[in-house]
């Protein structure tokens, strides 16, 4: 398995020119311009949700938003996609499942944080902001808990924020998918307005443009063997 992220950024490059090739010039113009709009600014984190229908429709809204990474903490349940619902955007967004340990989600948020990331955490809470009032100025991991319970202690623990959406109905809360569409166009709105340097990097974008590719390449294993031994015997 190649593994894109390994390359330097010439390699990286110089494979896409090949691979571009495989696909027709309408595709490519697709990837040129979708990924000219991904940012790294927001990320979104699903923690043990288990109905696939929901997490599936979180994934079609990162993908329309230009979120382009996802975390998946997977404690009690193992997320599913559901094809019709997610209508292939997982083919299109970095997806990281942390699953290796028996409490997965302290340690997903301390390496998000390493990563320089703030915690926000979706849920009513005595400190908790609107949407409108949170700051965008730095990186923000927002956190979305199960359908029914919510978040867990170990969120509200490391979380560095807790932000809500306001509700004037009977209703006590918005379904998950809906929650995280409308965190995702208010937040995204923002971030692409009042801050400078919101999209990817070159580096990411590379790397992201080759898994696009490989996803579009009928045996695109096969295809990238053959050019790295053409490419030993120049």
């Amino acid at each position: 398995m190649i593994l894109f992220y390994t390359m330097d950024l010439n390699e990286k490059i110089t494979l896409i020119n090949y691979l571009s090739q495989f696909i027709s010039e309408k595709r490519k113009a697709r990837f040129d311009e979708v990924i000219a709009h991904r940012t790294n600014h927001l990320r979104i984190v699903l923690e043990d949700l288990y109905q696939a229908h929901n997490a599936s429709a979180v994934l079609r809204s990162c993908d329309c938003f230009g979120v382009q990474y996802v975390h998946f903490i997977e404690n009690r349940n193992k997320f599913k996609i559901s094809a019709d619902v997610a209508m292939g955007s997982s083919n299109w967004l970095s997806i990281t499942r942390h699953n290796e340990q028996e409490e997965n989600t302290v340690n997903a948020l301390r390496q998000l944080k390493q990563q320089g990331y703030r915690i926000v955490a979706t849920t009513p809470h005595t400190n908790d902001v609107t949407l409108s009032e949170l700051p965008v100025d730095r990186k923000l991991a927002l956190v979305f808990g199960t359908e029914i319970d919510g978040i867990t202690d170990a969120v509200r623990q490391e979380a560095d924020e807790f932000v809500r959406i306001p509700m004037f109905g009977f209703t006590e809360s918005f379904n998950i998918s809906v929650c995280a569409a409308l965190c995702m166009y208010e937040l995204t709105t923002r971030i692409r307005r009042d801050v400078p340097q919101y999209l990817i990097s070159e580096e990411e974008r590379a790397t992201i443009y080759l898994d696009w590719l490989k996803n579009s390449i009928e045996k695109s294993d096969a295809i990238i063997d053959l050019y790295y031994k053409e490419k030993k015997k120049l």
